[in-house]
């Protein structure tokens, strides 16, 4: 898929995927914490962990066509089931944006490495 000098890395994918996760649930708290005005980036933070558990679960990560096709899978699906978020549709929309994204990091297998910082 990708012509990159940097083999595609399942367990690099798998880490990036876990820290993701394991922050947006901080964003998460920080934004309950600031309250009705943060709604907004508390369901952002909340569809970013839906992607990445989501992404984790399964081998895909293994195998860089197969977790592209994962992520083909979740943009196609119509809705993102979850509780305790604030808007259904600004949340499904938030889903769609990160998948967006890390599909465009798959295809180009780049920004895996990078477990510190997340481009937004």
């Amino acid at each position: 898929m990708s012509d990159a000098a940097v083999a595609w890395d399942g367990g690099r994918v798998r880490t990036w995927l876990e820290r993701r996760s394991a922050a947006a649930r901080l964003d998460q708290a920080a934004a309950d914490r600031r309250g009705y005005e943060a709604q907004d980036d508390y369901d952002r933070a909340a569809a970013e962990e839906w992607v990445c558990r989501a992404l984790q679960a399964g081998a895909h990560a293994d195998d860089q066509a197969a977790f592209a096709a994962r992520i083909a899978a979740l943009l196609r699906q119509e809705d993102y089931a979850t509780t305790g978020i604030y808007d259904d549709r600004r949340f499904d929309r938030n889903v769609r944006a990160h998948l967006r994204a890390i599909a465009k990091m798959t295809k180009a297998n780049d920004g895996f490495a990078n477990t510190l910082r997340y481009r937004r």
